[in-house]
């Protein structure tokens, strides 16, 4: 099947397009190599620097990989998608999976590693949960996501605290959704502040097992407590 010409719109793109298609369809299987720059050029009805830059897109995203003096092979029919793409994509549950793990053992750095200036903070993230009782679900879910992020900056290890970040905006979405279709804070405005408080005073006493358990109890039940 020949790729036939493109319209003249951004080229590039379409071009990129036009080659991932053949790709994904099983036209080019993993490990061919592709036809020739002016091959495809031909083919496409467009320039060479064209498909040079379509190519350097698929190689971005991981379809193909140039080998100096061979040319240009397939090396998968599927994109790889980035960190933060696929936690875009993927389910509450899976990303709430992942949050357990993290902070839980966040909790119980932070209870060894705390400094006076992070009980301070953590103290001041819990009074803005308290003070975002008055506002709507998604204010209170931005200060309860301030709080445990307080938490997790505790523990003083960077590559947590980067989990933390790239899953929040997924995090945020699910738990304003799950205060919008149960309704938990018409009748408890502040709900699960106790357990917020007890993770506190476990993270200002240094008790490790504590501040886990407490957290991980409370991730089993969101907003409970």
């Amino acid at each position: 099947m020949p790729l036939g010409p493109l319209r003249p719109s951004p080229l590039v793109e379409q071009a990129a397009e036009r080659l991932r298609a053949h790709i994904a369809d099983g036209h080019w299987p993993v490990g061919t190599r592709l036809p020739g720059e002016t091959t495809l050029a031909k083919e496409l009805g467009v320039g060479r620097s064209t498909v040079r830059e379509a190519l350097r897109a698929l190689a971005g995203a991981g379809l193909v990989r140039p080998r100096q003096g061979a040319g240009v092979f397939v090396t998968a029919t599927e994109p790889v998608e980035d960190w933060p793409t696929r936690l875009r994509r993927a389910a509450v549950t899976d990303v709430y999976e992942v949050r357990m793990a993290v902070e839980v053992q966040a909790a119980r750095l932070a209870a060894h590693r705390r400094t006076p200036d992070d009980i301070t903070a953590i103290e001041s993230a819990l009074a803005g949960r308290r003070a975002a009782t008055a506002a709507d679900d998604v204010a209170f879910v931005d200060a309860d996501i301030a709080f445990h992020a307080a938490v997790v900056a505790a523990a003083h290890n960077p590559v947590l605290a980067d989990l933390f970040a790239q899953f929040t905006p997924v995090l945020r979405e699910g738990l304003v959704e799950l205060l919008a279709l149960t309704g938990l804070r018409d009748h408890d405005p502040d709900t699960g502040d106790a357990a917020h408080e007890a993770l506190v005073r476990a993270v200002a006493a240094g008790d490790a097992e504590l501040a886990a358990e407490v957290l991980r109890a409370e991730l089993e039940d969101p907003f409970g407590g």
